[in-house]
Order: structure tokens, then sequence, then C-alpha cells
């Protein structure tokens, strides 16, 4: 259910009144393509059923500012008949047919419907009829082509959207077969009605040229009216007067379907996984990291699919973004199999659907704007309010590039620009159904905005102790050995409380040289830092020594507070047995959490301050480092040409 307050929905006698219209609109009607440059083919082979007699009247427009086009060609547009072509020579409608065509008659529909209570809405629909009478002014000549040109783009998108999700299931069930049709050229804004005969004239077109079989038709139409969707999009971004269209939410109840402005509504699909997961105890060291991926996987599950919101966004303490770094072989991917295993584990017990993605270097595209388009289908395919999601982003440094940096390619900059507008946009909305995990080997090369936007770090170190080495040995060894264990209590050092408690204490002081500094001289100068006034004055201090230290780093660490506040673990028992918890109202689930959270400490805070400062110092003395190493051998190989050069003039 959508959850906006302005919730309009779309009566099912409503939409079934312009199934006449559709059914007009896929039987058959004349276009000519004034967009498209793609090769065009004829009209399918609908045979006459005799001689002189058409097999369909000769469509005319009666949509005012249409009448005046010519819009006839030697041959029409035959949607139905183009669909049933694609038979593999069977002469009968395939089930895989009748549901394309019953999908795009709905979806049809819906779009005239919406495009005729915005007219109404807007007042476009009198301008109509003034236009047609011949009664329109000169002054409302503007208003007049404005509206329709919303109206157009209102009724492909809606059109699209509601076609594209009723025909997701047949292609989830599908094979994994795509096909390439290029880019949606016919997309006309003079009027609803152009717009639509001109979309389903392209649509034919593509099915002629790329669905030769039956099992390509399926895919054929679902590329197509993606591609159409993002055309509509951007095309809409540049239109004016389509608040009264952006500002409601609609929504067909039989369907299941929200429309929300010009944002693809997508049907709640798990993501199919192939990937190895691992246990907890598989994962050594690490012990906050881990600790912390254990609680967000429970977190998430608390999300409310009816209020659409999480407890724990509304509480304080979800973790939206976090960031894991650390030397490579040390774990990250290790992590992110243990805590893709619960998640999944944890929404199949409790019946949701799970939606797993990683961002990777394939995003990555030549073309200007590709990179920004993958990256905004990843981001939109995670945060999807009708699943648990939960996106990683492995090695960010490869792909999301750095301001400034002249090694960044322009996929690279938009990578990083979607990311920075989705984490902490003016339009980002934490739900709590989701969760973005940025993993680097060098985070120091991520942008520094880009990297402020986690408000999580990880900190993934591996195995760091005699006990975390015997355990990984033994792990890794497998059990085709008998070689004994000896003195040693296996992964008695992995037990999660006791590990985190002893990591949690040791960031009672910093431990990073730079911010020890800052620490000690602050402590010094006004002593324990045991109130607001004296913990504000060392987080001053550490932006004296860090300019980077600005207003959202004090915002990541009070949520890392928070987040403390909520330092428990949901009980196995509530996962296990969905009625314990899950299914429970969001009210009775808020005072549940409610009821578990401590009171922040101050110990809290300067340990989650020193945690933050600790990574922000790190990643500049590093950055700074790597700079300054880069220049040394910059000036070297100078000094070197310089010699050489010098040499061979003698």
């Amino acid at each position: 259910m959508s959850d906006s307050g302005n919730l309009m929905e779309l009566k099912e006698e409503l939409i079934r009144e312009k199934y006449a219209a559709a059914e007009q609109l896929l039987n058959g009607f004349d276009h000519t393509p004034r967009l498209a440059k793609k090769q065009t083919v004829k009209s399918s082979g609908a045979k006459e059923r005799s001689p002189g007699i058409g097999t369909r009247r000769r469509f005319r427009s009666t949509t005012p500012g249409l009448v005046t086009q010519s819009t006839a060609r030697p041959e029409g547009v035959h949607l139905i008949a183009r669909i049933e072509e694609a038979d593999d020579g069977d002469n009968l409608v395939s089930p895989r047919q009748a549901h394309i065509l019953q999908a795009l008659r709905r979806a049809l529909a819906t779009g005239l419907l919406v495009s005729d209570q915005y007219a109404e809405q807007t007042g476009l629909s009198a301008l109509m009829k003034d236009n047609l009478e011949g009664k329109l002014s000169s002054g409302k000549q503007a208003d007049f082509s404005e509206g329709l040109a919303a109206s157009a783009v209102i009724s492909l998108h809606v059109f699209a959207n509601m076609a594209s999700f009723l025909l997701a299931s047949a292609h989830a069930d599908g094979s994994d077969l795509t096909v390439e049709i290029g880019d949606v050229e016919e997309v006309l804004t003079d009027n609803a009605q152009l717009a639509l005969t001109g979309a389903l004239w392209e649509l034919d077109q593509d099915i002629a040229l790329f669905a030769d079989s039956e099992d390509k038709l399926l895919p054929v139409v679902t590329a197509f009216l993606e591609k159409l969707m993002d055309k509509v999009a951007l095309r809409a971004a540049n239109l004016p007067r389509l608040k009264p269209f952006t500002s409601v939410s609609y929504r067909v109840e039989e369907d299941d379907f929200d429309i929300n402005g010009f944002t693809p509504f997508a049907r709640a699909q798990s993501s199919k996984l192939t990937m190895t997961f691992k246990k907890p105890h598989e994962v050594v060291g690490n012990h906050i990291a881990k600790y912390q991926a254990m609680k967000l996987s429970k977190m998430l599950m608390a999300y409310d699919f009816e209020r659409k919101l999480n407890p724990f966004a509304e509480l304080g303490g979800f973790i939206f973004t976090f960031m894991g770094d650390g030397a490579p072989g040390t774990g990250k991917t290790t992590l992110i199999q243990m805590m893709a295993g619960l998640i999944s584990e944890y929404c199949a017990n409790a019946g949701y659907a799970f939606r797993y993605q990683n961002l990777s270097t394939d995003s990555i595209d030549s073309y200007q704007g590709k990179s920004a388009q993958n990256a905004k289908a990843f981001i939109n395919n995670v945060i999807d309010p009708n699943v648990i999601g939960f996106g990683t982003i492995d090695d960010i440094d490869q792909l999301a590039g750095k301001r400034g940096d002249r090694q960044s390619s322009a996929g690279q900059l938009e990578i990083t620009a979607v990311l920075m507008e989705s984490f902490a946009g003016a339009n980002t909305v934490v739900r709590g159904n989701c969760t973005f995990g940025m993993f680097s080997n060098y985070p120091e090369n991520v942008d520094d905005a880009l990297r402020q936007r986690a408000g999580a770090r990880f900190l993934v170190d591996g195995p760091q102790t005699r006990e975390d080495y015997i355990d990984i040995l033994h792990l890794l060894m497998g059990k085709n050995h008998d070689i004994p264990v000896g003195k040693h209590d296996l992964f008695a050092a992995q037990q999660i409380k006791k590990a985190v408690a002893a990591s949690y204490d040791s960031y009672a002081r910093p431990k990073e040289d730079g911010l020890i500094e800052v620490y000690d001289k602050v402590s010094k100068d006004i002593g324990k830092l045991d109130t607001i006034a004296k913990l504000g004055t060392y987080l001053k201090g550490i932006q004296e020594a860090d300019s980077r230290f600005t207003g959202r780093a004090i915002k990541n660490i009070t949520d890392a507070v928070k987040v403390r506040a909520m330092d428990f673990e949901l009980p196995d028992e509530w996962m296990e047995k969905p009625d314990l918890f899950l299914t429970k109202d969001y009210d009775t689930k808020k005072k549940m959490i409610a009821d578990l959270s401590q009171p922040i400490t101050v110990e809290m805070v300067i340990q989650e301050i020193n945690r933050y400062a600790d990574s922000e110092f790190r990643y500049a003395d590093k950055s700074d480092e790597i700079a300054i190493e880069n220049m040394v051998r910059d000036y070297g190989r100078q000094e070197e040409a310089k010699k050489r050069y010098l040499g061979e003039k003698g």
C-alpha cells in the first residue's frame, strides 16, 4: 500500500471503461513516424476477410490537435496480429502471447484514465473543448500546449510502468534471455493519443525486427517498456505542469500496483543468489564488523510492509549506509557472504522477498550518461519498498571516481554523483527496508564527500590474535586430516559478545597518531571528557586538525551512538517464529524494540568519536602519503629524464 497521504485509488470500473479504446489501439491504427530513424518494416500480414474488405476499420483520431495532422500510411499498425505472428508456427494464441496482450490492454487503459483525470484536474479538458470548437484564445495557447505535453508523458509512463509491472512475473519465470533493441526514439509529446500511437508503432517495429521466435517476444516487449520509461522520465524532467501528477500517489487495488510520479514500480521479487553463504563462526576476527552486520541483518527484518517503515529508522539506530575497509585478504568478501546469507535465511523463513545486488565494474560505460543510468537502476532495485534489500559496492575506489582526480573517467564520476545523491541527497528517504555496504582496500582513494556518506564504519582487519590464527587455520584446513588441535578452545575467541566488548573498550583512547595528539591536548586542557561541552570541545579540536571533519561527521557519530543504544540483538527465536515478532503490527514491533534499548553513556560517545575519527585520520594520512609518494616518483622521473636528455646532447 502506498504510504502517501495523497493516495488516489483508480476505480476498477473506470479502468474497464477504457478497455474499448485500448483494444482499438491494439487492433489497428495508422501512424507516420516523425522521430524514429530505425529501419521500418511492413505491417503484420493480417489476411483480408474477402477481396476489397479490410480486416479492420481505418482509424481516424478525434483528439483535439491531432485531427489536422495526416496519419495516413500505406499500411497501418496491427499489434495484436504482430504478437500472434511470433508463435513458432502454432496457429493458436499461446498463454504467453495472451498474457502480453492482456497486460498491454490493461496498461493502456490505465494510462488513458490517468491522463484523462489529469486533464480534468488541471482544466486541460476545458481547453481541449475550446480548441475543438475553435474558441481557444491566443492567451491560452501556451497553457494548452504545455498541458497536452504533460498529459502525453503521463500516459506514456503510466502505460510503460504498469505493463512492465504486469509482465515482470512472467519474465522472472522464464529464461534469462535478453534482447538488445537499441534506443526508443518515437517519443511524441503533442498529446496523449499521439504519444501512445507513436510508442505502439515503435513496439510493433521492434517486435518485427527482434522477436523472430516466441521465446524472444517477452524480452523484446519488456526491454522496450524499460527503455520507454527511462526516455519519458528524462523528457518529463524538462516539462512544466507536472506537479498535479507527481504530488499524488495512485493505486490500482486489483493489481496491487502503485503509481508514484515517474518512478518505476517493481514487483516484489527476490533476486537469484548464487553466492556461497558463510556462517558467523566462519568469519574469524573482525569482531565489531561481524557483530554490526549480524545486528543489521535482524534490524532489516523489523521492516513493516504495511507502514512501509522500520521502527529502527524511526527510533534511531538504523544503518542505511556503511563502509567496510581493510587490507586485502582480511575478509570483506566473507563478511558480505555472511550478511547476505543471514538476511536470505531470515527472509525465506518469514516469506519476504529479498533482493541482493552488487554494483560492479560492468556498470561503467563509455557512453555519456549510461554509467549514471546503471547506478540509478542499482539503487532503485535495492530501495524498492516492497522487498528487503542489500546492496554492495565492492572495490568502490575503482567504481566511483574521485572528483578532481584526472585519472577518474567520466563514467566513474557519474557513478559518484548518483551514489552521493542517493545516499544523502535532498530526496533520500530512509524507510529501513534496505542497506548499502561500500567496501574497499583503499578507502583513501574514495571521494571525501562520498566516503562521509557512510553512516557506519566497519574496520575489516581480519584475524589479530594468536587464537584468531589458530581458528582460521583449523577452519581452512577442512576435515581431510587428523592433526590434533592441541591446547586451544576452538572458536572460543570468536564468541561475539566478549570479543565486541573488548573491541569497543579498546577505543576508549584513539589509535591514530594524529588523533592521539588531539585527544591528549584536549584532555590536558579541560580534564576528563564527561560533559556535552567537553565532548564538543574535543570535536572542535579534531576539526582544527582535519578540516574534512564536518557536521556530517558529527551526524554519523551520533547515529553510531544511537546504534549503540540499540546495542542488542533481536532474539533468534523472533526470526525463527515469525508470529512472535515479524508478523505483528508496526506499533507493537516499535514498542518491543523500544523496551530493549539502553541509555546512552559518555563512554559510548567517546568510543564512537574515536572510532569514526580514527578512520578519517587513517584515510587522510594514507591519502596524503600516497600523494606525496606519487609526487616524489614524478620528480625522480623528471630528474632522470633531464639527465638522459642532457647526456644525449653531449
